[in-house]
Order: structure tokens, then sequence, then C-alpha cells
């Protein structure tokens, strides 16, 4: 087999930005491409599941406190832990969407500077300017992308792939599906790695 895996993310999840520091590691070492698709888990977790947040949850929110920094340090990379107090991962979103129908590989590059400055540098990226402003740095021309996130057509780009996540029952973040496997959670990245490995679910 030899398709690309499906990685699903929402930029202010630590999980899917753990995740965005290991995904293309394990993807190279089974020869696979990956397609990022940043979603909106507002929608996913409170406007389908009907769920809170993991921040608003009694008992898991104090787990996540003693997870987030561990699971970091399992990894090798830097975290910290921002104030997300009203920030949101829409204007970042839409971006993202309007720059991989370009180039993907950009997409993927901003992408990861967006998540380097929300978990890394503590800072927020809910603004469109500093969104332009993170574009920028990774070569993209500022008035095209700010031209770009006031298009109906960008912002129907991002409310599509919402629809096509929850269509494939992605519910969280980070959520792979390789070869129509579905595998949610950084904490099963070895399933992951399993089913690239062996494509079965066999003990070997």
């Amino acid at each position: 087999m030899t398709g690309p895996i499906d990685f699903y993310f929402d930029f202010i999840s630590p999980y899917g930005y753990l995740a965005s520091t290991q995904i293309e590691k394990i993807a190279a070492k089974h020869g696979r491409d990956v397609v990022w698709h940043p979603f909106l888990l507002g929608v996913t977790v409170m406007n389908v599941m009907g769920l809170k947040p993991i921040m608003e949850t009694p008992l898991k929110s104090d787990y996540a406190l003693i997870d987030r920094p561990r699971m970091a340090k399992l990894f090798g990379v830097p975290l910290v832990i921002p104030d997300l107090d009203g920030v949101n991962s829409l204007a970042a979103s839409r971006a993202y969407y309007w720059l991989a129908e370009q180039d993907a590989q950009l997409a993927k590059d901003f992408a990861k500077r967006i998540f380097h400055r929300l978990w890394v540098d503590g800072e927020g990226i809910t603004d469109a300017d500093t969104v332009i402003t993170e574009a920028a740095a990774v070569g993209v021309k500022s008035d095209s992308l700010r031209a770009g996130l006031q298009q109906d057509r960008t912002k129907a780009l991002l409310r599509d792939a919402v629809d096509r996540a929850v269509a494939r029952k992605v519910f969280g973040a980070p959520f792979f599906i390789v070869d129509e496997e579905p595998i949610w959670g950084i904490d099963r990245l070895w399933m992951l790695d399993h089913w690239l490995r062996h494509g079965s679910w066999d003990q070997t």
C-alpha cells in the first residue's frame, strides 16, 4: 500500500502540535506522504459531539496538565502552555487552505510556523495580521494572502474541509486515516507505525 496518511489537527491543540513534529518522520520511514488537514475542534467536539474542551472538563484537565509536558519530553521537542483564552485558529486554517491550493509544501511550512508560534513561543495566532506575518516568513506575498482571506471561496474551503472531516468521523486532534484505517490520538502513533510496517493488526 502506498496511499498518503491524512493528518487532521487543530492549531489550538497541543497534541496536534506534538503530532506535527513526528508525523512526517514516521511517514518518511515507510515511504508515505502526509496530507495535512486543519479543522476546527469547536465544531467536532462541542457542536457535533456536545462535549466540553479538555481544559474545561474536571479531572481530565488536571491530567492534561501532567500529560502534555511529559509527552513533549518523550518526543524531545519544546512546549510551552500559552493562555488560550480568546485564541482561535479560524484565520490560520483559512490561510492554510488558501495556500494549499497553490503549494501543498508551502502550506505545511506555514502550518509549522503557526504551531511553533503558539506552542513554542507562546504567542497568539488569532488575528489575521499575525497569520499574514507568519506566512510572509515562508515567502507568501502579504497582500495576496490578505485579499485571499477575505474571499468567500477561501472561507468555503475551510467549511468544506470541516464537513469532510466530520463525514470521515474525525472527532479529535490529532487524528490519522491511512488506508481507510482511522487512528486517534498522539498516544497511538505506535499503532500508526505498526500499520505502516505490517499492513495489518496482527501481532508480529
